[in-house]
């Protein structure tokens, strides 16, 4: 009998497909993954405390809780930017940069917000300023 000494083949594993693996895994749930912020915090608006400014010879844009739109308590026909800056123009007049004042409900949307704050930007007005219910004492 002869008995050769059989050279064995050294094994060796190959990490590259497993590494292409969890490379295409790792993208996939990247991209499925949705990012929601879900906040616990209950935020009643509008309130704030600061200075009281006079009211005087400023423009007041009032937005209800069904996001319709008044200019010193006269009813927009609708929520239209252009029409906002159309009756801006008007109750501005002859004045240059009026002072600004929304007034917006709580219930309000903040796209109806942001609606009024475009139409002042594209007229050119920078004095803009919100109104706020003050707090109630801390006791």
């Amino acid at each position: 009998m002869n008995f050769k000494s059989q050279q064995k083949e050294e094994l060796e594993l190959n990490l590259t497909p497993l590494i292409d693996v969890v490379f295409l895994l790792l993208i996939f749930f990247m991209v499925t993954t949705t990012f929601d912020r879900e906040t616990q915090l209950k935020i009643e608006l509008p309130q704030a405390s600061g200075e009281h400014k006079k009211a005087t010879e400023m423009l007041e844009i009032s937005i209800d809780k069904k996001s319709k739109f008044y200019i010193n308590q006269k009813e927009l026909v609708n929520s239209a930017i252009d029409t906002i800056k159309k009756a801006l123009k008007q109750a501005a007049g002859d004045r240059e940069n009026p002072p600004l004042l929304i007034s917006a409900d709580g219930q309000a949307t903040h796209q109806s917000v942001i609606s009024v704050l475009d139409a002042a930007s594209q007229l050119g007005f920078v004095n803009i300023t919100f109104a706020a219910n003050e707090p109630p004492p801390e006791k």
